[in-house]
């Protein structure tokens, strides 16, 4: 006899194995295009690893590699610390 609780387990399983898509996995930016230097004064591509929010995008979301995401960080710092990029975004109402 079936119990309510290998149902329950049978039809989650089910739902979760249907949720899952196979992703293209994410290429850095910075070795697609060649970007040799990353530097701080540069705000269109420090742009792209920083979010709406002020904050720095992890590697997993922008997909940089872990060379060129260390880069990135440095250069988010020092221009931010510079006064080129803001620390924090301002509040949309």
């Amino acid at each position: 006899m079936v119990r309510r609780d290998d149902r329950a387990r049978k039809k989650k399983k089910k739902a979760r194995d249907s949720s899952l898509r196979l992703r293209r996995k994410k290429t850095c930016y910075c070795c697609e295009n060649q970007v040799l230097l990353i530097d701080y004064k540069d705000e269109k591509l420090l742009g792209r690893f920083v979010s709406d929010r002020g904050k720095i995008v992890p590697r997993r979301i922008s997909g940089a590699c872990a060379r060129h995401q260390r880069g990135v960080a440095a250069a988010v710092k020092r221009s931010r610390s510079l006064g080129i990029l803001p620390y924090v975004a301002e509040q949309v109402q």
